[in-house]
């Protein structure tokens, strides 16, 4: 389903709005994909390093992107950390788009989690 580019902004400050009311800060897109990490993680509360947190961001990319179908997860290494595998490629964007792209299927991705 597309959505014009105002609703998506008007859609995307609303979660994090809401985000901000359960964790106290209004992220951004690196930190809704830090989030989204976390929970894809579920680990709960912890420390991490800087190398962690970017693996917590590409677990994010992977779980919103699985949604369209561009990865699968084929399951989780020894310390638990889910692993992925492309299906397929991904499209070439602008750099709005790409953030647009990704805000879209975050949206979804807290929708089904009923949290929006």
């Amino acid at each position: 389903m597309q959505h014009a580019p105002e609703d998506l902004q008007i859609r995307w400050l609303k979660l994090r709005i809401k985000l901000k009311e359960q964790f106290g800060i209004k992220p951004d897109m690196d930190g809704v994909l830090f989030l989204i990490g976390i929970q894809e993680l579920g680990s709960g509360k912890q420390e991490f390093t800087k190398e962690q947190k970017q693996d917590l961001m590409h677990i994010a990319v992977c779980t919103l992107l699985a949604q369209s179908g561009y990865y699968v997860m084929e399951g989780y290494d020894e310390e638990n950390w889910p692993h992925f595998k492309q299906l397929k490629p991904l499209p070439t964007f602008e750099t709005i788009e790409q953030e647009n792209f990704l805000k879209d299927h975050a949206l979804l991705y807290f929708q089904q989690l009923g949290f929006i």
